[in-house]
């Protein structure tokens, strides 16, 4: 029996640390559904491509794993300097629930800030 050529393959791994309440909140996308995360990476993703996610926040030695889907990418030598990297939206699921509260819950009243960030 052959197997198909179209296989999925697995997702990639990535290891998240987020050291500082402002990296994260440069990080953090609260305009998806069940939130999301802004990754930098030099790794070509394609819309919609699976990523498990090992997310650490600031002064927090739980790691949060998420599996998501590449929701944006931001290209090599993207305009106005933006750092290359993908935007992972969070599945509707417990584990992703409990880290959107938990970011949330980390940045406060600056979830709502205008302040530019690396995210739409």
């Amino acid at each position: 029996m052959s197997s198909p050529s179209h296989s999925t393959p697995r997702p990639s791994v990535i290891q998240l640390a987020i050291k500082e309440k402002s990296a994260l909140y440069a990080a953090y996308i609260p305009l998806f559904s069940y939130g999301g995360i802004f990754i930098p990476t030099n790794r070509d993703y394609q819309l919609g491509d699976s990523v498990y996610v090992l997310i650490s926040l600031p002064d927090d030695t739980q790691r949060y794993p998420i599996a998501g889907k590449v929701a944006w990418v931001t290209p090599s030598k993207a305009a106005g300097g933006r750092t290359q990297g993908v935007g992972i939206h969070f599945p509707d699921d417990e584990g992703a629930r409990t880290l959107k509260l938990k970011i949330e819950e980390v940045l406060g009243k600056t979830v709502t800030s205008d302040r530019s960030t690396q995210t739409i």
